[in-house]
Parts: structure tokens; C-alpha cells; sequence
């Protein structure tokens, strides 16, 4: 990618972004910053579009921070007998985890506990049997059946009576947030360009009604701009019948919201060597290993309170049921004192006829939903790059002359290129940096090959090496690059996305709110005035998130949130 000019996100690139709005006439504007405007962004611009997105808070803020880590390669749907999906899934695993991004997807060890004696150990090894031939075991090890004992050995924390044997597959572990991030900045290293704190407020149309413009307002300032482009990507998940209604279009289909949530102990709470996945019923629960710490979730319930709220607010009675299910599970129960961090998000399902959200369609459409307008609905992070290229190809539909194929399937991610030979490397590079090969090997799971560029700066400013008080596990370096690189503009942006502090630390980011606020404040370019509303923004919005997940009803819950 030496040929591509490098493009920084921060304060002083988003303000010759908006100042290009006026001036610019674009092939594609993509509104929405997740997973999947992430996807349609990458795939446009690499296919020689003159492409922009618009996310109107920050990458990833939405659903696609909230997910359960994983790329999987959608296993569950081999019992709802969609084996498409299921084909698709592997494939996408497979080309992010060997391809596309090897530093951020990486392969994860599963256990899949036995309940009952010979029929269930037959019918799931026909199921994954099938699960590996359709791609489950090209670069991982296949399924192992395991007996009781075999489970114990590698979950001793399990209780006896709760298996009967098991099996042990392979899925994959990804860091949401930090990975559409990532596809976002590729995609702007082939020209596009991306925005955050930017809102559509309406669209503009020409005598036709085709529409060829959105009006898009900053969040910050307030000031207004006018985006043109000759066709609309609607990539804004379980937002999307919003943007319809703002394009005065009836949609060909509408998205239904399903709400999950996890929470977070410390590892040393549950004794396991790998990720652990039971059917409960009313879920599908797992246990994934993150760092120090074990992810737990999820739940899947309607979610009616509509979208006003940035985020749903996860309850006592959601904690409670995940604790519930997990704790008939294994021999030394988890308790609220345990949780160390929650996390709720929104996914985007399409409607269905069955009143059961776990029965809604996680496949995704792509229509032309108005003259110069596509929407995307539905779909599961795994496949955000389809999903991308399947919008693209609609959209190109509405744009004159010929567009070139996709070529994402073929295009790894910002970090990707190197990256194994540098994982080879880790005594060295931890030598050459002054660091230990711990921190070495974190860095390289977070940025891949551009490690150095995160830690340049420290060559002259030795301190951007020492951890963040209260958060020991991140280095001043990766605030200051979050910054610099990442395009994170508020305290939120650094300690919930950026860095994972908010879900990593029993104190939720409170402890280390004001130090990283005074860092990274002249870097963004706040008053002291600026600063103090947003280190008291972020603490407010994790005390009422805190007082919500003591509520048993999600009217309590986000009650207490809007009111915060």
C-alpha cells in the first residue's frame, strides 16, 4: 500500500472533510460508520468510487462495539437448516482470519458441552461434521469429541453433572469495534473519506425526486453542510427506518431491533482453557475468552422502546438471567460482585412472522428503496464485507458507465501486511522498543504491522510507554494514537471503543476518566472548559448506566438513562 497516501483520522482531517462537503461531488456517500458502512465503504472505494461516509456519532458506536467478539462461522444456523448462511459465514471466517485481517481475527478454541447420552453426541457430530466440510476446519483443527473427563480437563470449572461429554471446535475471537475502525481507515487509504459527529438531518431531490444530496448537520457545532452524491448507501442497521422516513420512502422492508447483553468477569472466575458455547432456552449462551477477562452473553429479547437512545440500557433481570444460566453450569457461581463490565447493544433483524427475535432472518437484503437511495437491512458482522459488496453492486446499479467488480475479497485491512513475519518477531521487536514481549504481543493483537506507528512518538517521549493509572493493561501511547490515527473525539470514543477500559474495569473508566481527559485534551484541541464536560458527560452516562442495570425493566432502565 506504499502507493496510497496514509490518512490520519483526527480533529484536523474531519475539518477538511467537512470543508470538501461544499466544494465535492461524490460517487457514493455511505451513511452509517458500523459494520457495515464500514464494509460498503472499503468495497466502493477500492472499486475506484469517489466514496464518503457519514456516521453521525463515533465508528462502531452502535451495534457493531456490542457484539459477542466473535467472527463465528454461524453454527447455529446449521439447525435452522440455512446452510447458505452457514457457508457464507465459514467462508468470511476463513478470509479474515488467514487474509484480511489476521492481527485482529484470531482463532478460538470451543468446548460445546453434552447434556444428554448418544442421541445428542450423534446428531452434533453429523452437525459439525457438516460444519467442517463446509468450510469449519480448512485452517483450524476439525471437531473433537470429547468424554466427560476430556470436557473436565479443559474446563475443570464446569460442574460434573452439567455434561455428559463434548465436543471441541473452532470459531474466532475480533475486537468489534477496533476492527470496523480499521476497515474504515483502509478505506480511506483508497480515497475515501469519513466523518463522525455527523448527522443527516434530510435529503435533497431534483425535479425527477431522485435524491442528490444530504443535508448533514455537525454535532458538535451545529453548523449545517450539504453532501452530494449520485447515489445513498443506508448502512445505519437498526436506524435504518429512520433514513427512510427522512427520504420520504417506504422501505421493502423493515428492521426489527433484538436486544443483547453481556457481561464481563475476571478470568480467574471460571477455571477454562477455551471459549465454551451452551443452548439455553432462550439463547444461545457463550463464554469467551477476552484478555484477562471472560465475556459472557447473550440474551435476545424484543427490544420496543424504540431508538431515541444512543444505547439500550442492559437490566437487573437481563444480568440476573445470564448469571442464572451460566451459574447451573458451573461449581463456583458468579455473583454481581464478580461483573467487572456490561454491555448492551441493538441487533438489526429483518421482520419476520414469528414473535421469536432468535427466529427473525440474521440473513441481510439490499433494495432500491427511492430513486438514488439503497438500504441495507439485516445481516451479522461475520459477513460485513458481502454485505458491503452487495450494497456496492445495487448502488451501482444507479450510476453511469461501467464500475469495476469488488476486489474485498482480496484487500486485508490497515495492519494486515506483515503482520506474521512480526509476530515472529516478538523478543526482537520488544528489545527494539524497550518493552516487554507481553506488551509486544498486545500491541500486535490490537494494530498489527503498525506498531511502529503507535509507538513512535515514545522514541522522544519516554512516557507514552507507562500504562494508564487505573487501566494498566493500555500504554499512554494507544490514548495518544486514538487520537492521532483513530479519530476518537471524545473521552467515550478512547475509553469504550478505542481502548475497551469501560468493560475491562470493575470502576467502568471512572477511575482513569480525568487523567486521560488531561492527556489527550490539548491533542483534541479542548478549553478547560470542554474538558470538564466531558470527563462529567462520561461520568454521568456510566453512573446511570450503573443505577440501570439495577432496574428489572428495560422502561426503568432507560428512564434512568434519558434522565441522567
Amino acid at each position: 500500500m506504499a502507493q496510497v497516501s496514509r490518512q490520519h483520522f483526527n480533529p484536523e482531517y474531519y475539518e477538511s472533510v467537512w470543508n470538501s462537503y461544499e466544494e465535492e461531488d461524490h460517487d457514493v456517500v455511505i451513511i452509517g460508520g458500523g459494520s457495515v458502512g464500514a464494509g460498503s465503504a472499503v468495497d466502493a472505494a477500492t472499486r475506484g468510487l469517489k466514496t464518503t461516509v457519514i456516521e453521525a456519532r463515533d465508528f462502531a458506536a452502535g451495534t457493531s462495539s456490542r457484539s459477542s467478539k466473535m467472527f463465528h462461522g454461524g453454527l447455529r444456523y446449521l439447525a435452522m437448516l440455512d446452510f447458505r448462511l452457514v457457508a457464507e459465514s465459514l467462508h468470511e471466517r476463513e478470509l479474515n482470519m488467514s487474509t484480511l485481517a489476521p492481527h485482529l481475527v484470531k482463532p478460538l478454541k470451543f468446548i460445546f458441552p453434552l447434556t444428554h447420552h448418544v442421541w445428542e453426541r450423534v446428531m452434533m457430530f453429523g452437525g459439525f461434521t457438516l460444519y467442517d466440510l463446509m468450510g469449519g476446519a480448512k485452517s483450524v483443527p476439525k471437531q473433537k469429541h470429547l468424554t466427560r473427563r476430556g470436557v473436565l480437563k479443559v474446563a475443570p470449572g464446569l460442574k460434573e453433572d452439567a455434561v455428559v461429554g463434548g465436543v471441541r471446535y473452532y470459531d474466532t475471537l475480533v475486537d468489534d469495534a477496533r476492527h470496523t475502525m480499521t476497515v474504515l481507515r483502509t478505506a480511506a487509504e483508497y480515497g475515501a473519506t469519513v466523518r463522525t459527529g455527523t448527522e443527516v438531518i434530510g435529503f435533497d431531490k431534483d425535479a425527477r425526486g431522485r435524491i442528490v444530496a444530504a443535508r448533514v448537520r455537525d454535532n458538535a457545532t451545529g453548523r449545517e453542510a450539504t453532501v452530494r452524491g449520485k447515489v445513498f448507501i443506508n448502512a445505519t442497521g437498526v436506524w435504518n427506518d429512520k433514513i427512510q422516513q427522512l427520504a420520504g420512502a417506504e422501505g421493502r422492508f423493515t428492521v426489527h431491533a433484538s436486544k443483547g447483553v453481556h457481561i464481563v468477569v475476571p478470568k480467574e472466575r471460571l477455571d477454562a482453557d477455551a471459549a465454551l458455547c451452551f443452548v439455553t432456552e432462550k439463547s444461545v449462551l457463550f463464554v469467551i475468552p477476552w484478555g484477562e477477562y471472560w465475556i459472557i452473553g447473550t440474551t435476545d429479547t424484543d427490544w420496543e422502546r424504540g431508538l431515541s437512545l444512543p444505547d439500550p440500557a442492559p437490566t437487573a433481570a437481563d444480568i440476573d438471567y445470564i448469571l442464572e444460566e451460566v451459574n447451573q453450569r458451573v461449581r463456583t457461581p458468579l455473583t454481581h460482585e464478580d461483573i467487572v463490565g456490561v454491555y448492551s447493544g441493538l441487533r438489526p433483524l429483518l421482520s419476520g412472522k414469528s414473535d421469536s427475535t432468535s427466529n427473525l432472518s440474521r440473513n441481510h437484503a439490499v433494495a432500491v428503496i427511492a430513486p438514488g437511495l439503497v438500504s441495507v437491512a439485516g445481516g451479522k458482522y461475520t459477513t460485513y464485507r458481502v454485505i458491503g459488496k452487495d450494497a456496492v453492486d445495487l448502488a451501482a446499479e444507479e450510476l453511469p458507465g461501467t464500475v469495476a467488480e469488488s476486489v474485498t475479497e482480496k484487500t486485508p485491512i490497515l495492519g494486515a501486511a506483515g503482520y506474521h513475519a512480526l509476530a515472529n518477531q516478538v523478543p526482537l521487536l520488544a528489545q527494539r522498543y524497550g518493552v516487554s514481549e507481553h506488551i509486544i504481543t498486545h500491541l500486535l493483537g490490537r494494530y498489527g504491522s503498525l506498531i511502529d506507528e503507535v509507538l513512535a512518538p515514545a522514541s522522544e517521549e519516554k512516557s507514552l510507554l507507562e500504562p494508564i493509572p487505573a487501566a494498566p493493561g493500555y500504554l499512554w501511547a494507544e490514548a495518544r494514537y486514538a487520537v492521532t490515527h483513530e479519530g476518537a473525539l471524545h473521552l467515550e470514543d478512547v475509553l469504550a471503543r478505542r481502548l475497551r477500559i469501560s468493560i475491562e474495569y470493575g470502576h467502568r473508566g471512572l477511575d482513569c476518566a480525568s487523567p486521560v481527559a488531561d492527556f489527550i485534551a490539548p491533542l483534541v484541541g479542548w478549553s478547560e472548559e470542554e474538558k470538564q464536560a466531558e470527563v462529567e458527560l462520561f461520568r454521568s452516562r456510566t453512573e446511570a448506566e450503573l443505577a440501570a442495570e439495577k432496574a428489572l425493566t428495560d422502561r426503568e432502565a432507560n428512564d434512568i438513562v434519558v434522565n441522567a
